[in-house]
């Protein structure tokens, strides 16, 4: 079933990719400034992982799903009436709404959730900045629809289109939409979600349905007088998608480890996020942070060559990651999993010389010149591609790659960003 995740993922892509093209080229013609390339590759980057994670550990929350369903429902419902689809997409929505309330409201799924929350911008890349981790989670709250007796597939084509629907919304180049910003979500109420502002913060968790947000008192409308700060209280700082992922789940963890009390070494992690023992905090005082005066973007400096360098590398590894959701029904599991292993560990890399950091220009230098011998020597790509023409083309690539990378090496500016961004994995709160 994952597996037809990755598929419906991969015809979704050119349609994504062509969205988000537009938005960008619009941007540019307005000079709105919306988009800035390390972010949108972030973002970019950790919906990539979260497939990946999707299609290789999904399959625990359907087993459940599919117990559940066959031993604990007291009725099934028929999946080829219309009543089942909408009651389905409805009843998902509900339980979309306390999974992402939830999410923002305790530490252990925060840590999660924080993912799709930590882009500074606000552009329809960050609606495919997913957590890798909510995969282990996430499941557990739809565990009413399997009691309810929603069939599985119903359930996953349902919550695929939910899913696909909250890209739209993840945008700033769409105003206010008079009454259709009382009833559904729209841009205006999803960029106040993502702000935060005081007044903006923990409001309008829906997917679809505004109603849920009226009825439990989440809702806050879009003020013209108080403009979206978006990110995350306690920056990133970081283009590494894989941190991205841990972030959250290092800073508890080293409270946890700090507490005194075995009470408070447990409740950090169901505790709202920011909540730190007393004793660790006096011992480990973190500094007062207000939006409002001391939000600053990340953005360390870098080359133009550099970002033109990551900008084409991630173009070639979009499209290999294409291959690797095509090749799914064929591949064995070892050879997917080694596969997506090569496309995380060049995120990973990109994503420290997007950070001028002279250990990943060479580690990524180290990358591209064993991915041109590999295609050289072995005549073969995953998959089983042996294509003469194809490795050539491979093996020409990583050529250039290197003239191109390597002259960064020698780049003084280069050195002197990795000494200022040091920390740039930042364990701020």
């Amino acid at each position: 079933m994952e597996t037809r995740y990755g598929q419906a993922v991969a015809l979704a892509v050119p349609v994504f990719v062509a969205l988000i093209a537009l938005e960008f080229a619009v941007d540019c013609i307005r000079r709105s400034r919306y988009y800035r390339l390390a972010d949108a590759i972030n973002s970019l980057s950790c919906g990539i992982l979260s497939t990946g994670m999707r299609v290789f550990f999904g399959f625990a929350g359907l087993l459940v799903y599919q117990w559940l369903l066959a031993h604990a429902a007291p009725v099934a419902l028929p999946a080829n009436h219309w009543l089942t689809w909408v009651f389905a997409f409805v009843f998902y929505d509900f339980c979309y709404y306390w999974q992402h309330r939830l999410g923002h409201t305790v530490g252990l799924f925060w840590a999660s959730h924080s993912v799709h929350h930590q882009s500074e911008e606000f552009n329809l890349t960050t609606a495919l900045r997913q957590p890798a981790t909510g995969v282990f989670v996430n499941w557990i709250f739809y565990v009413p629809m399997a009691l309810a007796g929603v069939p599985l597939e119903v359930f996953l084509l349902v919550g695929v289109a939910q899913l696909f629907y909250q890209f739209w919304p993840h945008t700033q180049l769409i105003g206010r939409l008079g009454w259709l910003d009382r009833w559904i979500q729209t841009p205006s109420n999803h960029r106040v979600h993502h702000a935060q502002n005081d007044v903006y913060l923990d409001k309008n968790y829906v997917g679809v349905f505004l109603v849920w947000d009226r009825w439990f008192g989440t809702f806050q409308e879009e003020r013209d007088d108080v403009p979206c700060i978006y990110g995350v209280r306690g920056q990133l700082r970081s283009w590494n998608p894989v941190w991205a992922n841990l972030h959250y789940y290092w800073l508890m963890a080293e409270d946890s480890w700090r507490a005194a009390r075995w009470r408070d070494k447990l409740r950090v992690w169901i505790a709202p996020p920011g909540w730190r023992p007393a004793d660790v905090a006096a011992r480990f005082p973190k500094t007062a942070y207000d939006p409002e005066r001391d939000f600053q973007r990340y953005d360390p400096p870098r080359s133009l060559r550099l970002s033109l360098y990551v900008l084409a590398q991630f173009t070639l590894l979009m499209l290999a990651n294409s291959h690797f959701l095509k090749l799914l029904p064929r591949e064995s599991a070892g050879a997917s999993g080694l596969y997506f292993a090569y496309i995380l560990a060049t995120m990973v890399t990109l994503g420290g010389v997007l950070e001028s950091r002279r250990w990943f220009v060479l580690l990524e230098l180290a990358r591209v010149v064993l991915t041109g011998l590999w295609a050289a020597l072995a005549g073969s790509w995953f998959g089983g591609l042996r294509d003469a023409r194809a490795m050539s083309a491979i093996a020409a690539l990583a050529a250039v790659s290197v003239v191109w990378l390597a002259p960064a090496l020698r780049n003084r500016a280069s050195e002197a960003s990795e000494l200022v961004e040091a920390g740039a994995g930042g364990r701020t709160a």
